[in-house]
């Protein structure tokens, strides 16, 4: 199976013909899967998985960004946590989390997931 970036598009030749993935639908993968984890209040701009769908492209790259690279994925996000959890041990389950979101649903490798924590949700 080859692999190739073009544009800021992931083209993987299969079978009878490509398959396309854009860069956009990565970081929406991204997005949600931090977004599964306790401890995550939302994505850095407060994109929450509720109102995730309705963040245009643009506006979801600023919480999430996506690097491909030789069939090779780089990912920066930023997010928002909840007060009082161990930041350490909630920024590894959301690396965890997205590397195995991405690979498991694009078969692309994912080599970085770099997390930075934008703020904290305090209590009401």
């Amino acid at each position: 199976m080859e692999k190739e970036v073009q544009n800021n598009t992931l083209i993987k030749a299969k079978g009878i013909g490509s398959v396309k993935i854009a860069d956009d639908v990565v970081a929406k993968i991204a997005a949600l899967a931090a977004l599964e984890i306790d401890g995550v209040s939302a994505m850095a701009g407060n994109y929450t998985s509720e109102n995730i769908e309705k963040a245009g492209p643009k506006n979801l790259q600023k919480s999430s960004r996506i690097f491909l690279n030789d069939g090779k994925v780089r990912v920066d996000m930023s997010i928002l946590m909840d007060y009082s959890y161990n930041i350490p041990a909630t920024s590894k389950q959301v690396q965890d989390k997205v590397k195995s979101s991405i690979e498991s649903m694009t078969g692309l490798n994912v080599t970085d997931v770099n997390v930075r924590i934008a703020g904290i949700k305090m209590p009401d």
